[in-house]
């Protein structure tokens, strides 16, 4: 449950640095507007390839299983009914 906890306060926390970009994109401030903007976008990139990286450990350690469409792609076929 904290896993899914991290990842979800991750996205939000990507989400509101790209409305902040956008807000900072939308000003008109010419290069106070462009330094902010680079900013926080660059803070969403590290978000992300952080996020990215947490979720490739979790899913390597055990921590996080997946389900779903992903599992059913790796079991094995189930023979049809004659």
């Amino acid at each position: 449950m904290i896993i899914k906890s991290i990842v979800i306060i991750a996205f939000i926390l990507i989400i509101i640095s790209l409305g902040s970009a956008l807000f900072h994109l939308i000003k008109n401030k010419p290069q106070e507007q462009s330094e902010k903007t680079v900013k926080a976008l660059t803070f969403r990139i590290t978000l992300s390839i952080i996020l990215f990286i947490f979720i490739f450990i979790a899913l390597a350690t055990g921590m996080f299983t997946p389900h779903g469409l992903g599992t059913r792609v790796h079991q094995a076929p189930v023979a049809p009914a004659k």
